[in-house]
């Protein structure tokens, strides 16, 4: 995985805004998605959740019922130059992520990714503190299986790499594609 995502050229847009507040972390990836996509760095795709409507307001049309179809697995999918990725975007009030959030059939679905080449990880957004972190499959899946083994039910934001905090700017209001090449750059190291 020697690609090398461009580091120029992303700031051509703007965002009328201070930070996150007043809008949710997913309206945020996908505004920054679409800047990516503009400048031909990456295409990254928002997955819907699989619904089964129950009853639908005939006079509106609108779906008054439904339930999940099944379970979905990631928030998001796509390709940063020739890339594949998939990414998870949680939203957390405390320092303290708790596991449950995290489902196993995620871990399974990234894990098997990642064994396609392809790169897994999580945004999380601890909103209580203005910060952001992309949190790769090999750390998410450390907490997953501490927990699943009898160790700490969440694990804190001081656990995370600061390294990979994730910059919240006006131009690019979650610009996870900085840390995404730092995570391409330590594993081209760990593989050889």
């Amino acid at each position: 995985m020697k690609a090398k995502i461009p580091q120029d050229g992303y700031y051509m847009a703007t965002w009328n805004s201070r930070g996150l507040r007043g809008s949710t972390l997913e309206e945020m990836i996908n505004y920054t998605n679409e800047i990516y996509r503009e400048r031909g760095v990456a295409l990254i795709q928002k997955i819907p959740t699989p619904i089964k409507p129950v009853q639908i307001d005939q006079e509106s049309r609108h779906i008054t019922l439904a339930y999940f179809d099944q379970k979905s697995t990631v928030d998001y999918i796509g390709a940063v130059q020739g890339i594949p990725v998939c990414f998870e975007a949680k939203e957390c009030a405390v320092a303290s992520f708790p596991i449950a959030n995290i489902h196993e059939h995620q871990i399974k679905f990234m894990g098997d990714f990642e064994k396609q080449s392809g790169i897994a990880f999580f945004l999380i957004y601890y909103s209580g503190e203005g910060k952001c972190y992309y949190v790769p499959f090999r750390t998410i899946k450390r907490f997953f299986d501490r927990a699943q083994n009898g160790g700490r039910k969440s694990f804190h934001r001081e656990e995370l790499d600061i390294s990979y905090r994730v910059a919240l700017e006006k131009s690019v209001p979650v610009h996870y594609l900085e840390a995404l090449q730092k995570d391409l750059e330590y594993r081209d190291e760990m593989s050889g």
